[in-house]
């Protein structure tokens, strides 16, 4: 692999044909990744490098955690709401009706409907920030708090549990896992764009052989430009930007640029 470094330099600021996203195609077609496309005339793939297997409830009896034994549950995906609800059909387990739900944003707030009849529960949104989201937890520091997540997480959520004393159980109840790429020729992307340190796992897990050569990387958010540095590979595209909020936005203003030199 080659050595670690920050940025690309402008001999590799090349022109850009075909982009490999990380991620699932969007269903809207209004995307901006077709904008993208239509603009530069790129070929543009989309391909999850992770999945998610949920726990089977026999492996997470194995934790020996107790549901019932929590007031309030901390949900920061719907991958989470999923597999806690599954977990409980799977035990036979019934949610009490006065359980609080710790909602990271709106959109996963609404997701609870899935499940549960919202506007009879009491429901805390914060406005996807975890720090926006301890705001609320300070308010409610009696409560015993339920944590299910990936076995792969952010530490910020367990980190201000601990430190500020809560009640806190954290229960794995879903696992993600490198997808299999074994069918991809990951040599013929001009660009990969990654979007959590997981996604650079499955990249090195597929590919440990993978040398970058002249194939740009792109990260969204500090975590995966970090993962990506630390592999020992170049960073050439950084999201989000001061003047490019977006992956599409950081890759457009970088496409541009290398389309045009």
């Amino acid at each position: 692999m080659n050595e670690t470094s920050m940025h690309s330099t402008e001999d590799r600021i090349t022109k850009v044909n075909r982009l490999l996203v990380t991620q699932s195609r969007p269903a809207d077609e209004k995307s901006p990744y077709f904008d993208l496309a239509s603009k530069y005339n790129l070929e543009i793939d989309f391909r999850p490098f992770i999945q998610i297997q949920g726990e089977s409830f026999k492996d997470f009896r194995r934790q020996k955690i107790n549901i019932l034994a929590h007031t309030a549950i901390i949900f920061t995906s719907r991958n989470a709401i999923d597999h806690f609800f599954r977990i409980c059909q799977e035990g036979r387990i019934e949610v009490p009706a006065d359980m609080k739900y710790f909602c990271i944003s709106e959109q996963t707030a609404n997701y609870l409907q899935k499940y549960i009849v919202i506007r009879k529960r009491k429901i805390f949104t914060g406005t996807k920030t975890a720090t926006e989201l301890f705001d609320l937890i300070k308010k409610h520091k009696n409560e015993k708090f339920l944590f299910p997540c990936s076995n792969i997480r952010r530490n910020d959520i367990p980190e201000f549990m601990d430190t500020s004393g809560l009640h806190f159980t954290e229960a794995v109840m879903y696992d993600t896992v490198p997808t299999d790429l074994s069918d991809l020729d990951i040599k013929s992307y001009d660009i990969i764009a990654f979007f959590s340190p997981s996604g650079v796992n499955s990249l090195l897990s597929n590919f440990p052989d993978f040398n970058q050569n002249g194939t740009r990387l792109a990260a969204f958010g500090p975590t995966t430009a970090k993962a990506l540095m630390d592999a020992g590979l170049t960073l050439d595209i950084e999201a989000p930007l001061p003047n490019a909020p977006s992956m599409t936005g950081a890759l457009d203003l970088y496409i541009k640029k290398a389309n045009n030199s």
